[in-house]
């Protein structure tokens, strides 16, 4: 059995993540989702940082803030969470300047976690995978492995499970899958590259939303956004940070929404 004073003792709230995670095996799992993720995220950090692109800079570090306030990660996570208020305030002075604070926590909780899991290899993450054409599937779109493979694991039993990093692959999925497959998208608005707003655009302009209903996952609970994503036919919204009951009951809402 793996030692949790390793994390407690370190400051990780393990406690606080296990009202959403439930269990300890699902915890560690999805430790292991962190470490299989994390290096290529701190390296886009770094990437938008180096070029002055605060607005994704700002998605990313709305991401590692959301990974780390599941994973009881709490100074990694304000710090992240400063990070993204001045990022949005186009503010890189303050990000230049306190980027070596967050670098550095990121990696003491790189360590600790690798410490933790005995440096067992991470569990290899697939996305994309292709779907029995006898199921029924939903699609999750959310740049945070985490998420994605939270609620993957939630209804491995239930549904067909696809999974989407951005706007992008969520547009590429849903243009060649047959009609009436998936029966639900669950949608994050804070995304690199294409971001959920721009896929509730392709869906308007398709109608889609007839097709396949679409609920909004997100940690973004800004009025402004909130009423941007009701313009859209929506049937609902779950705000982060969530636990797999509020899952559950949001995608059994949209999976029978309209029957």
């Amino acid at each position: 059995m793996k030692d949790t004073k390793i994390l407690t003792d370190n400051g990780v709230d393990v406690q606080a993540s296990l009202e959403l995670f439930g269990d300890m095996e699902t915890y560690n799992e999805t430790l292991n989702d962190f470490l299989a993720s994390v290096d290529k995220k701190l390296a886009d950090i770094k990437k938008y940082k180096e070029v002055g692109d605060m607005p994704n800079y700002a998605i990313l570090v709305h991401s590692l803030k959301s990974d780390s306030k599941y994973l009881g990660f709490k100074l990694l996570a304000d710090l992240s969470y400063q990070h993204e208020l001045k990022s949005k305030e186009n503010d890189a002075n303050y990000v230049n300047a306190n980027y070596d604070e967050l670098i550095n926590e990121a990696n003491r909780i790189i360590a600790i976690v690798k410490k933790y899991v005995n440096n067992e290899s991470p569990v290899e993450i697939h996305e994309l995978n292709r779907v029995k054409s006898d199921s029924k599937t939903i699609l999750v779109v959310d740049d945070s492995d985490i998420i994605r493979n939270f609620i993957k694991k939630i209804f491995h039993d239930t549904y067909e499970v696809m999974i989407a990093k951005d706007g992008k692959e969520a547009i590429d999925i849903i243009s060649v899958e047959e009609e009436g497959k998936i029966i639900g998208l669950f949608l994050d608005l804070n995304m690199p590259n294409i971001d959920g707003f721009a896929v509730l655009e392709y869906f308007k302009e398709n109608n889609l939303f007839n097709k396949i209903p679409v609920a909004i996952i997100t940690g973004d609970d800004s009025k402004e956004a909130i009423e941007k994503a009701f313009k859209y036919p929506i049937v609902d919204m779950l705000n982060k940070p969530f636990n797999e009951k509020d899952v559950k009951i949001i995608v059994e809402k949209t999976v029978n929404y309209g029957k």
